[in-house]
């Protein structure tokens, strides 16, 4: 019976309907027979036609499954052996034990059973390190994908994003970018010019920027006298950074033709859809670039990267001394609104850092408020260990001086605080003191760099001066003469403009030697400032071990490093830097040693025609076109050495240092 029932495909239901029927009719016949007899026939046809009709959509329903199971099979084949999909199977050594047919028509291989991934590409390496499910870009050939690597399996699925990543490519391309050009001296040169003059200086600027501007495809507009706004994409951006924005040289070189020497600063937002973003960013760049003495191209990018190129001059100096009797006015308000003045420099105090400090507090005593000087007493060069021994020979000059510790214990609300000969908060004696203080003035004579101490009161950062003691000097001239300056303050500000001028010799202006006139008429003792300046036989040897091992990376460019494990202070590295200089046929020399704080210090010199600051900058330090340094916290000498060969020959790329 069941044989049967399988046979005919009798199911469950029609089993119970066919039971019921039966009991149904067998209970009619106890009430009548020919009754019985009819619901029996009734019954019977129902059930058949029943049985019938399911049996058809049960057959119906199975060859549909057979059907659709045969075809997803054979689109699976499909996809598995036709798709333009990707598929590697390897084994444990990761060598490739199957590849659907895709994958070897695109690498253009008779067979990749046998071969190691790694083999296609280094790149697959990244994808098994982790030893779980990934995915990453690779590229093969001249195309790239997408790939996803299932570890349990060891299986690669490889997805062609080739298209994409080019439609990626042009619209990066193709995004908008913003850029304002400064004219750095076109007021002062226009001034004393006549009108026929001052109109084909405008002409002959106007007409280079433009011809630049048709020559890249970026459209170019004069918004004032000294301005321009440029708007271009990605793409010609690209090509100005391969060019190192070449319109600065052309400037320059054009210009000094007519003894005009005009000079060009330009700063460029990019990388960011927002046009008032692009023009915020754009404005911050010039600002950056004018507070590192103009003639460069600043590019800003929204997460705070900063690109610099050029920067192939020393700063103009200004020959108006309005805005030094400005600041100087600012700065007696601010001192005359406080109940004490702190002034702090930079770590390992130079005589500049030193000599400004002291000029700044003798400023807190010309208006009658109390100065003092946050010094780490334990971190000092030799020269300034000098200076610091003359000072404590005066009690009222040597009790301005007072350590960060005491500094934090006496400030109030109503301090200021001068930090002087540096513009970086890492910088600073203690970041402790100028965290807690709510009013700052900043004065700096160096190129303004990425890191900028922010929320400052006044800033006066002049690149062109040659110390900042220099810069406080002219600040001192506009103050109230109520306290005049003393032998060993006079002094010790000519120290460090003297240091920092390597005698008068770099980066000195006109008011370079007005500043050192005054300070040697208020009674300025040169005789003492050499005696400070002396130096011991010991150093003098170490530093010419230095210079023997002297090398040259590049015309004119000299490497010299110290013998690995023995420690030098920077003095010492920046003034063996300064001897390397004026050998013959060097015009920049790079000094690397081990320091005394751990980590490798790099000191560089040029003679203008390299610009070591871009140099140090991407280094991770900063300075001065001629003058600058870094440190590598986690280098060795060696690798030093490496890195800095390679910055080098990157920027002097062309023969041309940037």
């Amino acid at each position: 019976m069941s044989a049967f029932f399988r046979k005919r495909k009798l199911r469950f239901p029609l089993i119970l309907l066919l039971l019921l029927g039966l009991v149904a009719t067998l209970l009619l016949s106890f009430w009548s027979e020919w009754v019985a007899g009819v619901f029996l026939l009734f019954f019977g046809t129902v059930f058949a036609v029943t049985w019938i009709t399911e049996n058809r959509i049960y057959e119906a329903t199975e060859k549909h499954i057979e059907t659709l199971s045969y075809r997803m099979k054979k689109v699976g084949e499909e996809a598995l052996l036709e798709m333009p999909i990707g598929i590697l199977l390897v084994n444990e050594a990761y060598n490739i034990e199957w590849a659907n047919p895709f994958m070897v028509s695109t690498l253009e291989h008779d067979t990749l059973v046998g071969e190691s991934v790694f083999t296609l590409s280094e790149e697959f390496q990244t994808l098994v390190k982790t030893g779980e499910a990934t995915d990453g870009t690779i590229e093969l050939g001249n195309r790239k994908y997408h790939v996803y690597y299932k570890a349990d399996d060891r299986l690669f699925y490889l997805f062609d994003i080739t298209e994409q990543v080019e439609i990626e490519a042009l619209y990066q391309a193709d995004r908008t970018v913003l850029g304002i050009l400064f004219i750095d001296n076109y007021d002062e040169l226009s001034q004393g010019m006549d009108d026929q003059t001052r109109s084909n200086l405008n002409s002959l600027v106007t007409s280079l920027i433009n011809e630049w501007g048709a020559n890249h495809g970026i459209f170019v507009k004069r918004i004032g006298s000294d301005r321009f706004m440029a708007v271009f994409n990605e793409s010609i951006l690209r090509e100005l950074e391969q060019s190192k924005f070449a319109i600065l040289d052309d400037i320059r070189e054009v210009t000094s033709k007519d003894n005009l020497a005009l000079t060009l600063s330009i700063g460029v937002g990019a990388g960011s859809a927002s046009l008032v973003e692009l023009g915020s960013m754009a404005q911050s760049g010039l600002d950056l670039v004018l507070g590192r003495g103009g003639d460069q191209v600043a590019i800003k990018h929204p997460s705070g990267k900063v690109k610099f190129y050029g920067g192939k001059t020393n700063p103009v100096e200004k020959r108006t001394r309005v805005r030094a009797r400005v600041i100087s006015h600012a700065l007696r308000d601010l001192i005359q609104e406080s109940d004490q003045v702190f002034i702090m420099g930079h770590k390992m105090p130079d005589m500049d850092s030193i000599g400004a400090a002291v000029g700044v507090a003798k400023m807190a005593a010309m208006n009658k408020v109390k100065g003092r000087i946050v010094l780490d007493f334990n971190e000092y060069d030799r020269s300034v260990m000098r200076l610091m021994e003359e000072i404590e020979e005066d009690p009222e000059l040597f009790e301005q001086f007072i350590t960060p510790e005491e500094a934090l214990a006496d400030m109030t609300d109503n301090s200021l605080l001068v930090v002087v000969d540096t513009h970086k908060p890492s910088m600073v004696i203690d970041e402790r003191v100028l965290q807690k203080m709510e009013r700052v003035v900043l004065i700096d004579h160096h190129r303004r760099g990425e890191e900028f101490i922010t929320n400052t009161m006044l800033v006066y950062m002049e690149p062109y001066a040659s110390s900042t003691a220099e810069l406080v000097t002219e600040l001192i001239e506009y103050q109230p003469k109520h306290k005049k300056l003393s032998m060993l303050e006079a002094t010790a500000m000519l120290a460090g403009i003297i240091v920092d001028t390597k005698s008068f010799t770099l980066r000195t202006g006109a008011r370079t030697f007005e500043a050192a006139s005054y300070l040697r008429a208020n009674g300025a003792d040169t005789v003492l400032v050499q005696r400070l300046l002396k130096e011991d036989l010991e150093t003098y040897v170490e530093r010419a071990k230095i210079v023997e091992t002297v090398e040259f990376v590049a015309d004119g460019i000299a490497v010299a490093r110290a013998e690995p494990g023995k420690f030098y202070s920077p003095v010492l590295i920046a003034q063996t830097a300064d001897i390397l200089l004026t050998m013959k046929d060097v015009s920049a020399s790079f000094v690397v040693a081990e320091r005394n704080e751990g980590g490798v210090g790099i000191s560089a010199r040029s003679l203008g025609e390299v610009n070591v600051q871009i140099i140090m900058e991407n280094l991770g330090g900063g300075g001065h076109l001629t003058n600058a340094a870094t440190q590598l916290p986690d280098a060795t000498i060696d690798e030093a050495v490496e890195q800095l060969k390679t910055t080098v020959l990157e920027q002097y790329e062309g023969g041309k240092t940037e």
